[in-house]
């Protein structure tokens, strides 16, 4: 009698552990976590909403790609002109907001194919009177741009044009810019043309777009550290994937009411 017991005592842990093997190999692996660093103040590419929500064209294109990568990419907001230091000491995996691809920031940052066009262009206020037909006509007018932007380097690679300037400001964020416009604290605000125009939205009878490109057109793309080449081709993958089967165009048509998107 007391062998069985001993027995059936064996049987019954043998089959406990088992059980508990089992629990602990489908228990769900944690997904992966990627932070994505992007300027929070640069609508409607990326910003917060009246809740406090960090939302916007790239965010909504980045959730996508996440979501089919079966990972998680939290959003960290980065002062932009430290891009950089932020990329390249792993405090930020990936660039995804409106990021101009240039031959200087591919010296430090792996860049997906792009998806987007840009224009750095002109947005001042219509009651200022400003009658400018070319970028020499900024003579004598307080200009003003995002620091670490394309058209911060056009500026200070120009000095002629810079010369000709009363002052040539340049600010953390695009905001910031905004409101200074708003206020007459700056004459002209050289700005990409997606920004511009979610501004210009804003305030149509306000505001004036003109359509003068600053320096070259450039095109947008997401950033990775150069070694990234495995995570740059994966989320090329689904991102791919995305405006193969429409879902990058509604999303477009989302936040511009047309398709921007460029076929790969």
């Amino acid at each position: 009698m007391k062998k069985l017991l001993w027995l059936l005592l064996i049987i019954l842990t043998v089959s406990g552990c088992g059980d508990e093997v089992k629990k602990e190999t489908d228990a769900p692996k944690p997904k992966k976590v990627y932070v994505v660093g992007l300027d929070a103040e640069y609508a409607p590419m990326g910003f917060r909403d009246e809740s406090g929500e960090i939302v916007g064209f790239d965010i909504d294109l980045a959730k996508e790609a996440a979501r089919r990568m079966d990972v998680i990419f939290e959003f960290r907001p980065i002062v932009w002109d430290q891009k950089e230091a932020e990329l390249n000491s792993g405090r930020i995996d990936i660039i995804w907001n409106g990021l101009d691809i240039t031959p200087e920031r591919k010296s430090y940052i792996l860049y997906s194919k792009p998806y987007l066009d840009n224009r750095q262009l002109l947005l001042v206020k219509k009651n200022r009177g400003f009658d400018i037909q070319s970028i020499n006509d900024l003579a004598g007018k307080i200009v003003a741009t995002q620091s670490g932007s394309n058209s911060e380097g056009y500026v200070e690679g120009n000095s002629e044009l810079r010369n000709s300037l009363v002052d040539f400001i340049t600010y953390p964020s695009f905001s910031q810019a905004f409101k200074d416009l708003h206020e007459n604290k700056i004459d002209v605000l050289i700005v990409d043309e997606v920004a511009g125009r979610y501004e210009k939205s804003k305030y149509p009878d306000e505001l004036e777009l003109i359509e003068i490109p600053v320096g070259i057109a450039t095109e947008l793309g997401i950033g990775f550290r150069l070694g990234d080449i495995e995570l740059r081709d994966e989320v090329q993958k689904v991102f791919d994937e995305m405006v193969a089967d429409g879902t990058a165009r509604k999303i477009s048509e989302k936040w511009f009411q047309a398709d921007l998107i460029k076929s790969s």
